[in-house]
């Protein structure tokens, strides 16, 4: 499993790494929850029809930094972010407490 770490977080985040096109369209949909984040790559937006709780969506350019942050509740549609590369998937709540925000730099470690 990867590792994402940023400045300011005191621990590694676990973190699933979804590469396939049907990791990338399945992402969290099914689950109750996830212990981390899951990487979507590449991806530009992401929705949350049929998921079964709100998810913090973080999409990131091509050298992982961040250039939004939003919380959505299951159902919605996002819009696609013209310079994401990348997104980062996780329960809501999760990115406030690891900090991250807008011009955070994220980096992701293979174990």
């Amino acid at each position: 499993m990867a590792m994402l770490t940023m400045p300011g977080i005191p621990a590694p985040v676990p973190l699933e790494v979804a590469v396939s096109a049907r990791a990338r369209r399945r992402g969290l949909l099914g689950r109750d929850g996830i212990d981390g984040a899951l990487l979507l790559s590449p991806a530009s937006a992401v929705h949350t029809l049929g998921m079964r709780f709100a998810i913090d969506v973080a999409y990131l350019d091509r050298k992982f930094r961040v250039l939004a942050v939003r919380t959505m509740k299951p159902g919605r549609m996002g819009r696609p972010r013209p310079r994401s590369r990348h997104i980062l998937e996780a329960e809501a709540g999760a990115m406030e407490r690891w900090g991250v925000r807008r011009g955070a730099q994220v980096t992701v470690h293979d174990r």
